[in-house]
C-alpha cells in the first residue's frame, strides 16, 4: 500500500511528507466502522478482527483505507455470542473481559474500534510511557477520560491538526468512549455506533455514560479511602505491639 498504514501516517511522518488531514481521518473513522459492521452483523459465520488499530488500517495511493492484517482473526458461528482463546493483540488496545477470560467477541472489536478512534483524533499510541514524566496516565484511553472530567478534550486534538471542526471531534471522542466502556455489554453494535455518528441516540447514551463514570469514580475513591484507612489501623497496631513489653 503506497501510503502505508494510518500509524505510520500519524506518527512516522518523513520531512515533507503530508499529515493526515481532519477530512481523511474522519473517512477512516467511517470507513473502518462500515468494515466491521459488515464483518460482525452480515457475514456467516461472521468474523472477530481481534486486533483492530491504527497500524492495521492500510492506505492506498488515494489515501483511501483498507482493514490488514486478519493473522488473528475468527471465524464465529451467528449463533454464538463470544469465542474462547488465547489472549492475541497489541497492549493498549485488547477489551478487559477478553485479557482475563480469553473470552473474545464482536464487542473485543468494538473496544479496539474506539481505541482506533482516539488514535486518529489524538495522534498517539495507545500506551505512551513517556507520560509518567508528567504524571499523567500511561494508557492512552485513559488519558483522555481524565482531561473528559476536566472538560479539556479540546487539548487532546493531535497538534499537527490545524483545521478540523471541534464538534465533530468532540462527537468523535464521545462515541470512542462509549465504545470503550469496561463492560461489554454496555458498548454499542457497530451499526448502533453507525447510527448514533448520523445523530440517533448518541446524546442520551453519552448522558448514561457521564452518570456512570460519576459513580465509578466515587466507589473508587471511597475504596481507595477504606484501603488507606485500613492500612493506617494496621500499621498503628503494629506499633502498639512494638512498643509493649518484651
Amino acid at each position: 500500500m503506497q501510503n502505508l498504514s494510518v500509524a505510520n501516517r500519524l506518527r512516522e511522518l518523513k520531512p515533507g511528507e503530508p499529515i493526515l488531514d481532519w477530512p481523511t481521518r474522519k473517512r477512516v473513522a467511517l470507513g473502518q466502522l462500515v468494515v466491521l459492521g459488515y464483518l460482525h452483523e452480515h457475514c456467516n459465520p461472521k468474523i472477530i478482527h481481534r486486533d483492530v488499530k491504527a497500524a492495521n488500517v492500510l492506505l492506498d495511493e488515494d489515501f483511501e483505507a483498507v482493514v490488514g492484517d486478519f493473522g488473528l482473526a475468527k471465524l464465529v458461528d451467528v449463533k454464538k455470542t463470544s469465542v474462547t482463546t488465547q489472549v492475541r493483540g497489541t497492549a493498549g488496545h485488547i477489551a478487559p473481559e477478553y485479557l482475563s477470560t480469553g473470552k473474545s467477541s464482536e464487542k473485543t472489536d468494538v473496544f479496539g474500534y474506539g481505541i482506533m478512534l482516539l488514535e486518529l483524533i489524538t495522534g498517539q499510541r495507545a500506551i505512551d510511557f513517556s507520560r509518567f514524566d508528567e504524571d499523567d496516565d500511561v494508557l492512552l484511553l485513559d488519558h483522555v477520560k481524565k482531561l473528559e472530567r476536566e472538560k479539556r478534550l479540546n487539548i487532546i486534538v493531535d497538534e499537527n491538526l490545524t483545521n478540523y471542526d471541534i464538534r465533530e471531534v468532540e462527537t468523535l471522542a464521545q462515541v470512542a468512549l462509549l465504545c470503550t466502556q469496561q463492560s461489554s455489554a454496555s458498548r454499542p453494535t457497530m451499526s448502533q455506533v453507525i447510527r448514533m455518528l448520523e445523530g440517533e441516540g448518541l446524546g442520551e447514551r453519552w448522558e448514561e455514560w457521564q452518570h456512570l463514570e460519576v459513580i465509578r469514580r466515587q466507589d473508587y475513591e471511597r475504596m481507595q479511602r477504606r484501603f488507606e484507612l485500613g492500612n493506617d489501623s494496621i500499621y498503628k497496631q503494629e506499633a502498639i505491639e512494638l512498643s509493649g513489653g518484651r
